[in-house]
């Protein structure tokens, strides 16, 4: 299923629905951002605001942005902070959604739904400030490799599997540097902390020379 008619569906039960990814993507993005100092962010897949509620306290400005219409409408139902705008937009088409440069771009389970990360890293690098950050936060490619794939029950009962792509560590960390990001940290986060186990979460931190 294309990724804006399954989030779209997604949305009403998204917040409620048992998802570990969902949730252990949101602790990484607290852990991996604790220490690092924005005022202005631009929050890539806001989805309903799960990572929206925790960026607020430390922002200035937030332009939270998502492809589904539906995952925004929740979002905005829960904040009414003049701090954040919310935008919904294709980031695979031309970025006309940005207001001005930004100290930190977060990208929270949204690139395995992007083909093309070269078009992507290359805005990215253009909508930053010298010395900007850029949060990465993905289902691990090694669930990937195994067919895990991001996917919800229907109300009536039907799984739905969203179109993703694959990607290596690698490539997320190359196209980042194509475009004048360097890689500052790497780190994995598993289920329960049992790092006998697979990992679920990659999170990547980049910042731009």
């Amino acid at each position: 299923m294309n990724t804006k008619q399954a989030y779209n569906i997604w949305a009403a039960q998204y917040d409620t629905n048992d998802n570990k990814t969902r949730d252990l993507e949101g602790l990484a993005l607290k852990l991996s951002l604790a220490s690092v100092s924005f005022n202005k962010v631009l929050e890539i897949g806001c989805g309903t605001g799960k990572n929206t509620e925790w960026l607020i306290d430390k922002a200035v400005q937030i332009t939270a942005v998502d492809l589904s219409d539906q995952m925004l409408a929740r979002a905005k139902d829960k904040f009414t902070s003049n701090k954040v705008q919310f935008k919904q937009a294709d980031i695979t088409r031309k970025w006309n959604f940005k207001d001005g440069l930004y100290d930190l771009v977060t990208f929270s389970l949204i690139l395995e739904h992007i083909e093309n990360l070269d078009y992507v890293f290359n805005e990215v690098g253009k909508s930053l400030n010298p010395g900007g950050y850029v949060y990465i936060g993905e289902l691990h490619p090694f669930m990937q490799y195994t067919g895990t794939k991001a996917r919800f029950d229907t109300e009536e009962g039907n799984q739905q599997v969203v179109d993703c792509f694959n990607h290596n560590v690698s490539d997320f960390i190359i196209a980042g540097m194509k475009h004048g990001l360097q890689l500052l940290a790497l780190d994995e986060y598993f289920d329960d902390n049992d790092r006998s186990q697979m990992p679920r979460i990659l999170t990547i931190l980049l910042k731009k020379s």
